[in-house]
């Protein structure tokens, strides 16, 4: 395998400048309020050299964005691994995800406001490392199935909706300043709720 050429060094040493500028600005202002001009003089860069490796600030943002989900699923298949039976593991997995943002609302708030628009929203939510989040549902359902906590019918959908549950409540620490504890508890009602009708008795 041959080394990296001097040229690629730097231009990733300049991808990962910008991207850390980028996170800062995109935390402290918004996706809105943050400008490829701004990132560029943050990082020390030309906008060319911001240009050079990203196509637009969609695409900065979104690849922040897909990091952070990388790291979302680690931190959440660690806590599933805990977990005793399928509703705690679904509970600590949602507080696993809450406590990975506690400390970047503002990040936070901006994900969701370009998750849910039309222009950038469908090409971050079909990204493989948020269809990753929706997997590890899917694979405590089929544990659960498999140990006879759950019937088979409707796990699909029943992931989807815990996926989109989980989802839901972001508004409420973004807007509101709920605490994580109070988003598990909120969490610890809609899990039984979308698992009641599948439960084995």
């Amino acid at each position: 395998m041959k080394a990296p050429t001097r040229r690629a060094l730097a231009k990733q040493q300049t991808r990962v400048k910008v991207l850390s500028a980028a996170r800062r600005l995109f935390s402290e202002a918004g996706y809105e309020g943050a400008t490829i001009r701004d990132i560029a003089a943050a990082a020390g860069m030309s906008t060319g050299a911001v240009f050079a490796n990203f196509s637009d600030k969609s695409d900065l943002f979104r690849e922040i964005m897909i990091t952070d989900m990388g790291d979302l699923a680690d931190a959440m298949r660690e806590a599933a691994s805990y977990g005793k039976g399928v509703e705690d593991t679904l509970l600590r997995m949602f507080a696993a995800g809450y406590n990975f943002y506690k400390t970047q609302l503002p990040l936070a708030r901006a994900a969701f406001s370009v998750g849910w628009s039309p222009q950038d929203g469908p090409a971050l939510r079909s990204a493989a490392p948020v269809q990753v989040l929706n997997a590890l549902i899917i694979e405590q359902l089929t544990g659960a199935v498999e140990r006879g906590e759950l019937g088979p019918e409707d796990l699909a959908l029943r992931a989807s909706m815990l996926f989109e549950a989980y989802l839901s409540n972001y508004p409420q620490a973004i807007f509101e300043g709920w605490t994580v504890e109070a988003l598990q508890d909120r969490s610890r009602d809609q899990i039984r709720i979308l698992l009641a009708g599948a439960r084995r008795r």
